[in-house]
């Protein structure tokens, strides 16, 4: 019989994480002037650029309207571009700035931060990763 203790409950436990990871990347990400949405944006965006808004939003598993004020902000930060679509004159593609694209290099400190602070090894991070990706996955369905 399953535990009712809130420690052995899986919602939790990701939520708890994903706090902590959050407040992790916080003061870092404060460093070079994102928060953590934001980031995430731009990881896509350093990624793949000439996205539209949909196509951004569905990346970050989330619905556009939550996305045009992220994509906004980093616009009136000069750290990228909207731009209209030839093809769709209601979608914006993105494309980053100088700017944006330097802030990848400034963000490169980021990730081995948190290498270091979650003292994993690499087999366990693949494990660790391979089993959210498949949780995602069936989530999804």
């Amino acid at each position: 019989m399953p535990s009712s203790s809130l420690d052995d409950k899986l919602c939790f436990q990701l939520y708890a994480t994903s706090l902590k990871m959050t407040q992790l990347y916080k003061p870092m990400l404060a460093a070079i002037h994102l928060t953590y949405p934001q980031y995430l944006v731009m990881l896509v965006l350093w990624d793949q650029e000439g996205l539209g808004i949909k196509d951004l939003a569905e990346r970050l598993q989330q619905d556009s309207g939550s996305i045009t004020p992220l994509v906004k902000r980093l616009e009136a930060e000069g750290y990228l571009l909207r731009q209209r679509d030839p093809r769709d004159e209601r979608n914006r593609v993105l494309t980053l700035t100088p700017a944006g694209r330097d802030l990848r290099q400034a963000s490169t400190v980021i990730d081995q931060a948190i290498a270091d602070n979650c003292s994993v090894i690499a087999p366990e991070f693949e494990v660790m990763m391979e089993g959210l990706r498949k949780l995602n996955a069936r989530l999804g369905t």
